[in-house]
């Protein structure tokens, strides 16, 4: 039954991303020392018929399932740099799946979406998970640089959930690491807070923006603020919001 009920919703995600029933909502990114918002993150909704709007956890994974998620990846590529051209200065942040990565797909998809929207590159991030690189071929790697060398960052999402050592991000050409929610949830022990500071210091050591998730309360951002992390989202900042809810907060060129 279960099996069944997830291939019904891949065929339905499917129709609906044929039909524009897929919209972006935004989670902004602040600096944790000067509250500046400095990024936002794009993330996908469904406006399902029956169940109203599905967030990423469950529509993802169905699409992760098929080649279908190319189609979305590219399609979430195109719009968001569409949008994020609009913005003063704030940088863009888009997660990209593993398909697109090793099919060969997302360096066309990236062409087209900066082309179409004249977004500079340098305003443009890719967030790719630890599972995605925790096995990289040559040619991943070679696509990744090729990536970066057009000025695009590139940060590792979910960072600390055990699958890319320390050792194997000197071999990534990586701007960014994203500390993983569940290592600065409260309560924190004395042996939580040393292991976000180690991740910490050694993204400082190698020259990496560092960025936490899932920041919901103002003494996660202090400890994490004064240990040296120097991006967070979360919560305690803002949700998830619809274009129209952001752009004034951004300064944008259009409203």
């Amino acid at each position: 039954m279960e099996a069944a009920n997830h291939r019904l919703l891949e065929r339905e995600l499917q129709a609906a991303t044929a039909a524009g029933l897929l919209i972006l909502h935004y989670q902004p990114r602040f600096c944790l020392a000067t509250g500046e918002i400095v990024a936002n993150e794009a993330l996908v909704r469904w406006r399902h018929r029956k169940q109203g709007l599905i967030l990423p956890g469950t529509s993802v994974p169905v699409a992760e399932r098929s080649d279908s998620i190319n189609l979305i990846g590219g399609w979430m590529l195109a719009e968001a740099c569409r949008e994020a051209a609009c913005w003063n200065t704030a940088r863009l942040s888009v997660n990209v799946s593993t398909r697109q990565l090793q099919s060969g797909v997302l360096l066309p998809q990236l062409a087209a979406a900066l082309q179409q929207s004249d977004l500079p590159p340098d305003r443009l991030e890719l967030e790719l998970t630890e599972s995605s690189l925790a096995d990289s071929s040559i040619d991943t790697l070679l696509a990744l640089s090729a990536i970066r060398d057009q000025g695009i960052g590139l940060a590792l999402d979910g960072f600390g959930t055990g699958s890319v050592s320390q050792s194997m991000l000197k071999r990534l050409p990586l701007t960014a690491i994203k500390l993983d929610c569940s290592l600065v949830c409260e309560p924190m022990s004395r042996e939580d807070a040393a292991s976000v500071r180690a991740v910490v210091e050694a993204g400082r050591a190698m020259r990496l923006t560092t960025v936490a998730e899932g920041i919901e309360t103002e003494a996660q951002r202090a400890f994490l603020s004064g240990i040296g992390c120097e991006e967070g989202q979360g919560s305690l900042f803002s949700d998830p919001l619809p274009p129209r809810q952001l752009r004034p907060m951004l300064g944008a060129a259009r409203s």
